[in-house]
């Protein structure tokens, strides 16, 4: 289709344009690249470097509750040595329980039970002389009854401190028995302790990670979004002249009768708001997963 003759000079002058503007590459550089990239924040930084810190933190209290554990076995076989009748010489036995000194006591006690029987002995002679039986058969009786009561005295005494012994030394083995028993319970709740110490370190130190990474991802979204921002004017100032030339060349077309064609459009770019939100919500769920 042939132009009108007033439209000449305009369509030379479009022509002349649009090879000016065609012939040249167009600089992609301007908005492409690492530097529309928004950097690591310096909380996420943090959060990295704490979350690295503590790998493996927790193995000092797993190794002190392993080693509470292990000590707690020990005082739970240990028990065994206080059951059963106590009978025997070793460890653990009543035998063990009784005070070192406990014969001694005997010993001395009977000698001074010994001892007070004496004068008895002496009474029943002097009794029998001022009577004038002295060497009677009445003495001797006196003197056999006096003996027997004596031997019968005397093992009465040394039973009751013998059963004594023995009821202390029991009641010190079921104290040693009760004390083992705590003893093992209590390093069982230690170890108990080291992984509950282990856990809620563990615990808060992902709190702070995901707490940094997130408030780090939303920051670094922030930077994202003005970064997109400028990426999006810099595409847009690169392309301006073929939209210009698009809607010239359409109102030359419409002038001279003609059909227009399809409006040139600027390549579409990201909402930098719906860029800056996936870039935080993405992120900073990745640091809240870090337990």
């Amino acid at each position: 289709m042939a132009l009108p003759d007033y439209l000449q000079e305009t369509a030379k002058d479009y022509a002349k344009q649009l090879t000016a503007a065609t012939s040249v590459p167009i600089d992609t550089s301007k908005f492409t690249g690492r530097q529309f990239v928004a950097g690591e924040d310096p909380l996420q930084s943090q959060a990295i470097n704490l979350a690295t810190q503590g790998i493996g933190g927790f193995q000092p209290f797993l190794t002190s509750a392993q080693q509470a554990i292990t000590q707690a076995g020990q005082d739970v076989g240990g028990l065994g040595q206080f059951m059963g009748t106590g009978a025997g010489t070793g460890a653990g036995s009543i035998s063990s329980f009784q005070s070192p000194f406990q014969q001694q006591v005997i010993d001395e006690t009977l000698r001074q039970f010994d001892q007070s029987r004496t004068g008895g002995l002496q009474q029943i002679s002097d009794q029998a002389i001022a009577s004038g039986a002295f060497g009677g058969g009445r003495q001797g009786a006196l003197e056999g009854q006096f003996m027997a009561d004596t031997a019968l005295g005397r093992a009465g005494i040394e039973a009751q401190l013998q059963q004594q012994g023995f009821q202390n030394a029991q009641a010190a083995r079921s104290n040693a028995f009760a004390q083992q028993q705590a003893l093992a319970n209590q390093r069982a709740g230690l170890a108990q302790n080291q992984f509950a110490l282990s856990n809620f370190q563990q615990a808060g130190r992902a709190a702070d990670v995901a707490n940094l990474g997130q408030l780090g991802a939303f920051r670094q979204g922030l930077d994202q979004s003005r970064l997109a921002a400028d990426q999006q004017a810099a595409q847009t100032g690169a392309y301006e002249p073929f939209g210009r030339l698009s809607t010239y060349g359409t109102g030359l077309t419409g002038l001279a009768g003609g059909v227009a064609g399809q409006q040139f459009e600027t390549p579409a770019a990201p909402s930098p708001f719906s860029t800056a939100l996936s870039t935080a919500l993405g992120i900073g769920g990745l640091f809240g997963k870090f337990r």
